[in-house]
């Protein structure tokens, strides 16, 4: 099982200079990462993880992130199978963002 981090306590995270810093993995399709995305993230569509895992640090905690947290969660839960061992998920994912840390983030 992974756990979820909230947008709050990730953007607390993401604040603190003295924490090692996660890579915000955004699984979600080209369009909807067009229309909104955290600032940082590396880009690899759901259906590309398989193919693509082999870009993703294994030395790196990983915080997954969809639209509402349901394809970030599934992508954790694969990475996590596949060995990874510090994997987050985003709970409620750019949705969440947008609500509770960055309001000028564009809903859809």
């Amino acid at each position: 099982m992974i756990r979820e981090i909230s947008a709050r306590d990730l953007a607390a995270w993401r604040a603190d200079s003295t924490a090692a810093q996660p890579l915000l993995l955004d699984v979600r399709e080209d369009w909807e990462v067009q229309l909104a995305s955290i600032a940082g993230s590396l880009h690899i569509p759901m259906n590309l993880i398989p193919l693509r895992m082999s870009e993703l640090p294994d030395d790196q905690p990983i915080v997954t992130v969809c639209h509402h947290g349901v394809r970030s969660f599934q992508v954790g839960l694969y990475l996590a199978n596949a060995g990874f061992e510090q994997v987050l998920s985003l709970q409620g994912g750019v949705e969440a963002w947008a609500n509770d840390v960055d309001p000028g983030m564009a809903h859809y």
